[in-house]
């Protein structure tokens, strides 16, 4: 296995962090005769690219090839590994918030990213954002953290998604969550059956006032400022991607390296 010694970028993984991170990602043994890069390298450079929002053909010289950081991300990605790294770390943190490990609220929203030459063949129109591309449909708890994801071409409506996003969300919360609460996009029967048939209820809020601009909701800020969170990350600020489960993936990679620091944190401190 070839070792490096090269001088470290802001998006590399701490000791502790890896620490964390590494029995979830080593899918076989780091020491197997099948691995000529370091792990922690590989994992290294998929940071670097979800958050520089570098082409793979553009990886650094002193990190991995782009080819084995490429092929070991899809590994990770059809494993699910992220999901289960962010279900951790999000335990953690609501934990150490002194609440329960399982949210029984969450807020349901979508954003729309633009579509690229890469995604254009499943793109969509939005038409109240004037944008061809994809839809992303998250649900978050109320700290804000990813439970569940969902990309769709841009012209699907976000009220067709609460039956996949609920189901997704009661997989991952063991049946906790009983309210979502969710803008007007998502009024009507139809949503509402959807919900109900995984046991949460739909709360829709809507403006008080009929006002252009931007308006603070109650709840429903929480999943905008998610959304600001991963417009940090450069490779999710349009669809980059060719295939929508790998734009899916790098969400949950991103909401792992956003949260992780903050995880680790609840756990290093005292009771």
């Amino acid at each position: 296995m070839q070792t490096t010694t090269r001088k470290p970028y802001p998006t590399d993984v701490s000791d502790e962090e890896w620490a964390f991170v590494a029995p979830c990602l080593a899918l076989m043994p780091e020491s197997s005769a099948h691995r000529v890069h370091s792990l922690r390298e590989v994992f290294n450079a998929l940071r670097y690219i979800v958050r520089g929002g570098l082409l793979w053909r553009q990886m650094p010289h002193d990190l991995p090839p782009w080819q084995v950081v490429y092929q070991q991300t899809r590994r990770w990605i059809e494993a699910g590994v992220f999901e289960e790294l962010l279900h951790d770390v999000r335990e953690l943190i609501r934990v150490a918030d002194k609440r329960k490990a399982q949210p029984s609220a969450v807020i349901l929203d979508s954003r729309t990213l633009q579509s690229t030459p890469e995604s254009g063949a499943r793109a969509g129109y939005d038409g109240a954002k004037r944008r061809k591309g994809s839809k992303v449909h998250m649900a978050v708890d109320t700290l804000g953290q990813l439970l569940a994801l969902r990309v769709t071409p841009a012209n699907e409506q976000d009220r067709a998604q609460v039956a996949a996003l609920a189901e997704q969300v009661q997989r991952v919360t063991g049946e906790a969550v009983e309210v979502a609460f969710v803008d007007q996009g998502y009024s009507g029967e139809s949503a509402a059956r959807q919900a109900e048939a995984h046991g949460i209820q739909l709360e829709v809020i809507k403006h008080t006032e009929a006002k252009k601009g931007f308006i603070l909701l109650p709840r429903r800020w929480v999943v905008e400022r998610s959304f600001g969170w991963m417009a940090r990350f450069r490779r999710l600020s349009r669809d980059y991607e060719r295939l929508a489960s790998t734009l899916a993936g790098f969400h949950f990679i991103a909401f792992v390296c956003l949260m992780l620091p903050t995880a680790l944190k609840a756990l290093a401190a005292p009771g």
